[in-house]
């Protein structure tokens, strides 16, 4: 007699072990309709397979997460690499994986298809669904993998199976299409028949390293979206769609905020106008936190080997760092990261109980290196800024500590109009330093103010730092996207590895708790999300230029001049447009620079010490007051308020 242990507790037998698929059907026939895998003891299996007597179950539905990434994976490695393979017959495959939202696959072409030829490919793809045909799993030794693949010149997968360490009954798991001569090497599951796939699109390619090594063949990757349902996909398309017209490496270069340059790969110069935005977001947090208590600091950027080494930088960032040697054979490098400069601050001089908690913020800047391909406009690049701050404090002091982090974190997203806020609660990697112990009592006392406080956080198992667990805030944009910004990670083992201490109250030296802290983030980052989010119309206290005034015709210029410096003397950034050109034309070509005010002087105005202004994203034209407008805008700008008008991108567009 077989058992099974569903998950309302309940146990489900059989006179014999049965697979998934009747299971499902023993417990109904709308769970056996949307069934497309199952988990026994957490691990995942086709419908087809046998569960091992006694084991804990769940049916795996198309509504399910793990559906969708089952419906996803079966897409890439079925129904796109056997469309390929149809298509293109001498190419060769090589992994394709899921990703949020979709999957990709990587092929080395004979000649590399192009963006024309995806409609091609889908086509082919939709044939292949269109045939409902069953995919069924069988399991191959390791030689009769490697024979097969062989036999059909597929290089990358006899590369896959050669590197896969061998274990006592391995099996490789081969799925092919019934009625087919196609078959893929993957660990699966797969839905256990095509008319289970749900909707997708290939959206575009690009180049990628086989392995991501540069030193390997460059190969072609095919991406695709894919959801359960054609509604599903349209949302997300649009969504793509609006985050094109949003696409802050357009927008930036538009407005003149920056540029970059290929013999600065992941280095961001910043304009004027750009550089002004970014100051005033470094203003904006210097202030919040020396409100908070926070003390400001700086490190030197470039430091010798034997720091990182203490730290354990060397030892598990290295591949990521930029070095060099000097002529007296020092090894120095650039810090990726600000911690250990903080550590050294600490550990100058002598450190009481009474002084603590110490929190020191540093605008620090950070250097990291990221492959070619994945340098992203100003979202991933290789030199960038943190708003990093370390708190030394003791055991006692922690919980408080955590507190307040948690409580600034939170509202200043509110100030950005970000209220959607999700936390992450990101456990002990397998790469990490410390024991057990230590990580025991950094992670209970990271989780105990989330509970106590009544926040919502998911878990987020082995994506902690290596020296320690961390939160994680994870912003959700106007599009719905998802923006991981803010950390705070606990750390016992950096004061460990530095030796640091503070005297106690009965004379003894302590060891703190070093507390890791950004907000922001990247400074850098968290400006391509503003402008994303907002589109470029930024709140008035952020846009780099507040203001622009005009006159009808040239004859008010001198009166524009004058009310410009009476705005600038009002704090306002306000500029002037003397040129002799058509007012509409002015207010158009403003507009679509993004400026948040646009003001208009003519003689009615002037007589009257009045102004007709028109507001970003508005067709409305108000007139009033100059020393009303003047009180506006200063509240507005102390206030914070986001923009008073959305834009409508789609007539910008036009």
């Amino acid at each position: 007699m077989a058992k099974y242990h569903l998950p309302d507790g309940s146990l489900k037998e059989f006179p014999a072990v049965v697979d998934g698929a009747t299971l499902a059907a023993s417990i109904g026939a709308g769970l056996a309709k949307a069934a497309l895998a199952v988990t026994a003891n957490g691990q995942a299996l086709d419908l087809n397979q046998p569960l091992p007597d006694g084991a804990k179950v769940s049916i795996i539905t198309d509504k399910s997460a793990a559906g969708v990434e089952i419906i996803r994976h079966s897409i890439a490695a079925q129904v796109l690499a056997r469309a390929v393979k149809d298509l293109y017959p001498q190419a060769k495959l090589a992994i394709g994986p899921v990703i949020e939202h979709g999957f990709y696959y990587d092929i080395d072409f004979p000649t590399p298809p192009s963006s024309e030829d995806l409609p091609k490919i889908e086509s082919r793809m939709r044939e292949i669904v269109a045939s409902k045909a069953k995919i069924v799993r069988k399991n191959f030794s390791r030689a009769e993998a490697l024979a097969y693949f062989a036999s059909k010149a597929e290089t990358y997968k006899q590369e896959i199976i050669q590197d896969t360490p061998a274990q006592s009954g391995e099996v490789f798991g081969m799925y092919h299409q019934e009625g087919t001569d196609f078959v893929d090497l993957c660990r699966g599951p797969h839905v256990p028949a095509l008319d289970k796939i749900g909707a997708f699109k290939l959206t575009h390619l690009a180049g990628a390293y086989w392995r991501g090594d540069s030193k390997n063949k460059m190969l072609t990757r095919l991406y695709g979206v894919a959801f359960n349902t054609q509604k599903e996909l349209d949302a997300h398309l649009h969504m793509l769609a609006e985050a094109a017209k949003r696409d802050h490496r357009k927008i930036g270069p538009a407005l003149d905020l920056f540029h970059f340059e290929e013999y600065a790969p992941g280095a961001i110069f910043w304009h004027p106008k750009g550089w002004k935005l970014f100051n005033d977001l470094i203003g904006y947090m210097r202030q919040r936190q020396e409100q908070a208590g926070y003390v400001e600091v700086n490190t030197p950027d470039v430091m010798d080997r034997t720091l990182w080494e203490i730290s354990g930088h060397w030892q598990n960032y290295r591949q990521n760092m930029f070095t060099t040697t000097t002529e007296d054979e020092r090894v120095f490098a650039l810090k990726p990261m600000n911690c250990p400069g903080g550590v050294a601050l600490f550990k100058h001089g002598i450190k009481s109980y009474r002084d603590l908690p110490i929190r020191m913020a540093e605008f620090g800047k950070v250097h990291r290196y990221e492959p070619s391909g994945a340098l992203h406009g100003l979202m991933r690049v290789r030199h960038f800024t943190q708003d990093d701050a370390h708190i030394f404090c003791t055991l006692e002091q922690m919980d408080a500590e955590f507190r307040s982090v948690i409580g600034l974190v939170m509202d200043i997203y509110k100030d950005f109009g970000f209220t959607d806020v999700r936390i992450k609660f990101s456990t002990r990697p397998d790469n990490r330093l410390g024991d057990d112990a230590v990580w025991d009592k950094l992670e209970a006392a990271l989780e105990k103010p989330l509970k106590d406080l009544g926040l919502a956080y998911s878990l987020n198992p082995g994506e902690g730092a290596f020296y320690g667990p961390k939160l994680e805030f994870v912003l959700k944009d106007c599009l719905g996207r998802d923006w991981q910004c803010g950390t705070l990670q606990v750390d016992m083992n950096l004061p460990e590895r530095f030796d640091i201490s503070y005297v106690a109250a009965d004379g003894s030296r302590q060891r703190p708790v070093m507390l890791h802290r950004a907000l922001f983030g990247s400074l850098e980052r968290f400006t391509g999300i503003l402008i994303e989010n907002f589109a470029g119309n930024f709140p008035l206290w952020l846009a780099p230029t507040q203001v622009v005034l005009t006159g009808i015709t040239d004859k008010q210029n001198p009166a524009v001049e004058a009310l410009c410096t009476r705005l600038k003397a009002a704090g306002l950034r306000a500029e002037v447009d003397l040129r002799n050109e058509k007012v509409n034309y002015k207010i158009r070509e403003h507009s679509v620079g993004k400026v948040p005010v646009i003001g208009v002087v003519g003689n009615k105005e002037l007589a009257e010490d009045t102004i007709t202004i028109r507001r970003l994203g508005s067709p409305a034209q108000t007139t009033l007051k100059v020393a009303d407008l003047i009180s506006q805008l200063q509240a507005e700008v102390t206030s914070k308020a986001l923009p008073p008008h959305a834009l409508n991108l789609d007539e910008e567009a036009a």
